[in-house]
């Protein structure tokens, strides 16, 4: 297991489509699976690898700044009726609502932030995943999305509920699946408006909006070892 790395001192967040930058597609998709593996999690839709060839996916890569190293990630699918969203495939088998839910708000830009990942190097720093997820709504908008699915973890639900996203109670066990084992749950959730954001709290609505307005930017914090980490974002590319 990945020990907290104290020589992390630069952690940056990059957007970038998908079909544009294979390598870095394929950084993400080891990490992924790498961590997935630890938990004993094989069979997970989101960590399939076949997305790369998606022209309607972004990725949000985090790495150490200063040697290149994959150290989570995120992505957002968009919804393009060809391609099915994570959430669709990791669900619809079990309740094919899901499907008429994601058709009816395509038109209005709909997607999914998906295969959120964080290596233990990261999690050590007392990072965690807000700072990526919210990275990922903040981007949203810049592929022209109004709404966002998501599938929520015990461990990440807070947070995603933080972010603005409701539980859809209207599918599965009000709103809740066995996945991706049949001794784990995750939660279909929805955000009704990334654009406004009106039912996302703070601090979390103040950085999305500042991360849109300054699609480069940076932010220094206080690890969990009470050291400076920089926080480099770069939303430029679409």
């Amino acid at each position: 297991m990945e020990e907290h790395n104290s020589n992390i001192k630069h952690i940056k967040f990059t957007a970038f489509r998908a079909v544009e930058d294979r390598d870095a597609c394929m950084q993400f998709v080891d990490g992924h699976r790498r961590v997935l593996e630890i938990f004993g999690i094989t069979q997970i839709t989101s960590a399939r690898a076949d997305w790369v060839l998606n022209p309607d996916v972004y990725v949000m890569l985090v790495t150490d700044a200063d040697t290149g190293k994959a150290l989570g990630g995120g992505r957002v699918h968009r919804a393009n009726r060809i391609n099915a969203l994570p959430i669709e495939e990791a669900v619809g088998y079990m309740d094919e609502k899901i499907y008429k839910m994601v058709d009816d708000h395509t038109d209005a830009g709909t997607g999914e932030v998906a295969g959120v990942w964080n290596s233990f190097e990261i999690a050590g720093l007392g990072i965690g995943s807000n700072h990526l997820s919210t990275a990922c709504v903040a981007y949203a908008k810049f592929i022209n999305l109004t709404t966002l699915f998501g599938l929520a973890a015990p461990a990440t639900y807070r947070n995603v509920v933080r972010g603005g996203f409701q539980v859809v109670k209207e599918l599965g066990n009000d709103g809740k699946f066995y996945y991706p084992k049949d001794d784990m749950t995750a939660t279909v959730m929805f955000n009704h408006d990334i654009v406004n954001l009106p039912l996302t709290t703070e601090p979390e609505k103040t950085n999305i909006l500042d991360m849109r307005r300054d699609i480069i930017s940076k932010k220094n914090i206080i690890s969990k070892q009470n050291e400076k980490i920089t926080l480099l974002f770069d939303l430029s590319k679409t």
